[in-house]
């Protein structure tokens, strides 16, 4: 089993992919943290791809698909596995059918989660992230926030918060994905492949909506 979280960003992807990973046992690769580590590294392509993400825009398709090839061969891929942030154009999904098609797999299925624009502004403003553990938090919404404000409730040091989790950044990400992203869930929804959930939902509220819908367990 493999599936896709496909939405706006601010949508959940990322959320929604942990439970998964902790109750269901999926691997789970985020083509955000796939990037991020590239910038970590410092790397001649770390220091371009930061660039544009800073920028709020998306990086070159060759360089995504390379990037998630090389992620997928780390993976035992008798697991079930998840995909959050790619693909985001319909020449993306091409693409990535052709890397589960060398490696013998298909899309099994496309989770959209549906979030407006409003919605997930606020969730992006309010965004923190634990620098040691990774933890993700919201400072401005009701869901996750940290016990003491502003600092990680395992590791109990000051949360982070991304260069572009800003109003500008956010609106340009949003208007980048209704121009490129639809064709996306049109051509998974031609497919039979879609399921689509209400982004407003508390991922715990939808998790066993999924459950039988993905046809997984947790024995």
């Amino acid at each position: 089993m493999n599936i896709i979280w496909i939405a706006p960003p601010a949508a959940g992807k990322g959320t929604f992919s942990s439970l998964l990973k902790e109750k269901y046992g999926f691997n789970h690769i985020s083509a955000g943290d796939v990037l991020r580590e590239q910038v970590a590294l410092e790397t001649e392509i770390g220091k371009e791809v930061k660039d544009v993400i800073e920028k709020g825009e998306m990086v070159n398709d060759n360089l995504m698909k390379r990037l998630i090839e090389t992620k997928l061969k780390t993976l035992n891929l008798e697991i079930p596995f998840m995909l959050d942030g790619y693909p985001r154009k319909l020449n993306q999904a091409h693409d990535y059918e052709e890397i589960l098609k060398e490696l013998g797999l298909n899309v099994d299925k496309v989770i959209f989660i549906n979030i407006d624009k409003e919605t997930g502004l606020k969730r992006v403003l309010g965004r923190r992230t634990c620098p040691v553990c990774k933890k993700g938090y919201n400072v401005l919404t009701g869901y996750n926030k940290p016990k003491e404000e502003n600092m990680c409730d395992d590791c109990h040091v000051p949360l982070s918060k991304r260069s572009d989790d800003n109003s500008e950044s956010y609106e340009k990400r949003y208007d980048i994905y209704m121009e490129e992203t639809r064709p996306v869930i049109e051509y998974y929804k031609e497919q039979g492949k879609l399921i689509t959930i209400d982004g407003k939902i508390e991922p715990e509220k939808t998790l066993e909506d999924l459950k039988s819908l993905l046809g997984v367990n947790n024995d």
